[in-house]
């Protein structure tokens, strides 16, 4: 397990204040859309009024209603619903890797996740954002920007290690989820594709969002040559030349990887999104909003 602080760069916030995010699936039997729903009481804007019931609260009367008619009124608004945000953050050994160039892909993801939350926080709705490899570590989904801060500490310090386990990881995680919600998974997804399609599937009835983070000589091998290759998760190592074909090959496996990942989202109606780390971190943002207005 690494325990060597990473590096959050958290300054694009400011610029995510342009954005609201869009929810576009039903998230619970009550609401869905922009989240709003009718109420009485406090809330956002006045839509109407209804005749005052025994059993209302008599702070909700409109005072200047009855003094024109004499009769008892309240006032109802349009008033923002909660939803829950859950983010999922791989931090397995292989989302270490980075080419020196660029944050490491785990770096990377975390200021992705960092800013959902962000957008989720402006809202005031509750988020978590909760780490797996092997296991799950879980995090009680809450609001508040002091969270957001608390949440952004713990992930700089957060250990990377071990072997992604993301079919018994989500299995465990779609338990502690109560209601339908906004899923967000975000992995280099360099997995068994079956097992991220059972992943899949398991969050299909919310709204899900898949973001593949790669480095740049993951997307598109760029060496050449004599080359040993180490794979981080089980340390094993390959020696082996790199031939344009072998290069060919490759970007022809990875392509039917994610499609295979597509294809799948396409069916649940879930969104995949790939990135590489190089992308500076607002244009990732904004394609991936700018994707889901509608």
């Amino acid at each position: 397990m690494s325990d060597k602080r990473h590096n959050i760069d958290v300054e694009f916030f400011r610029q995510l204040d342009r954005f609201t995010f869009m929810v576009k699936k039903r998230v619970s039997t009550a609401y869905a859309g922009s989240r709003r729903s009718i109420h009485s009481g406090r809330g956002l804007d006045t839509i109407g009024y209804r005749e005052y019931n025994s059993g209302d609260e008599i702070k909700t009367i409109d005072w200047k209603a009855y003094a024109r008619s004499e009769k008892l009124y309240i006032r109802q608004f349009e008033e923002d619903k909660s939803l829950t945000t859950h983010i999922l953050l791989d931090s397995s050994k292989s989302m270490d890797y980075t080419d020196g160039n660029a944050p490491s892909k785990f770096e990377y993801a975390t200021m992705l996740a960092s800013g959902f939350a962000y957008l989720v926080t402006k809202d005031n709705d509750k988020f978590a954002i909760s780490t797996f490899a092997e296991d799950v570590n879980i995090t009680k989904p809450r609001r508040g920007r002091k969270y957001l801060l608390n949440t952004i500490e713990r992930l700089e310090s957060a250990p990377v290690g071990g072997k992604t386990a993301i079919d018994e990881s989500t299995l465990v995680y779609n338990k502690v989820i109560h209601s339908r919600s906004l899923v967000i998974l975000i992995s280099d997804f360099l997995q068994n594709p079956e097992d991220i399609e059972s992943a899949i599937y398991r969050f299909a009835d919310h709204d899900l969002i898949l973001v593949q983070v790669l480095d740049r000589t993951e997307s598109s091998l760029e060496i050449h040559g004599h080359s040993r290759l180490i794979d981080l998760e089980s340390g094993s190592k390959l020696d082996t030349y790199i031939s344009e074909d072998m290069k060919n090959e490759y970007q022809k496996k990875l392509t039917e990887h994610v499609n295979h990942i597509s294809d799948a989202c396409n069916k649940v109606g879930a969104e995949l999104y790939t990135f590489t780390t190089d992308t500076p971190i607002f244009d990732a943002f904004f394609h991936t909003i700018s994707r889901r207005k509608w």
